[in-house]
């Protein structure tokens, strides 16, 4: 589905292995439901999701917690979670978009991700005590993928 990226610029000592799962991702070595990749972010499907969409955007670069983000790639990054929230969006036929970082606390990989929920009113989540939604199947998880994957392209090639 992706092309793989090896010795991507200020990754190599988090290419060769420093453990992180999501710098495994982005280097091949873990099977990662990407979505949409650029050279500053790497996006797929949330392993726990909320709702069908929930997807994990992680800068490329090792970054810890949002603090430890480079500024200049705020801009870029930050680009890429509007264009993948309106994808999600048009995808899951969503109303609304959750949008989330966690920093430290509840941060259960430590490298910089942001979520990105699909919501509805009435979708049941209150507060931050939310239950997961695990897909049924590969075969679920794969459609979802595939309808966020080109509802991003769309978007892509209207902003040409």
């Amino acid at each position: 589905m992706r092309s793989i990226k090896v010795g991507v610029e200020g990754m190599e000592e988090f290419v060769m292995g420093n453990g992180c799962v999501f710098c495994e991702m982005i280097g091949g070595r873990r099977e990662a439901w990407t979505v949409y990749e650029d050279d500053v972010s790497f996006v797929f499907l949330d392993n726990r999701p909320l709702f069908p969409g929930h997807c994990l955007l992680v800068p490329k670069k090792h970054v810890e917690t949002i603090w430890d983000l480079p500024v200049e790639l705020l801009t870029p990054l930050f680009n890429d979670v509007q264009l993948v929230a309106r994808g999600v969006k048009s995808a899951m036929k969503s109303q609304g978009i959750f949008i989330g970082i966690n920093n430290i606390i509840s941060q259960s990989v430590p490298h910089l991700h942001i979520h990105i929920v699909p919501r509805n009113r009435g979708d049941g989540l209150k507060g931050f005590f939310w239950p997961r939604h695990p897909y049924s199947s590969d075969k679920e998880r794969k459609k979802v993928q595939k309808a966020v994957m080109q509802a991003i392209e769309e978007i892509v090639k209207e902003q040409l």
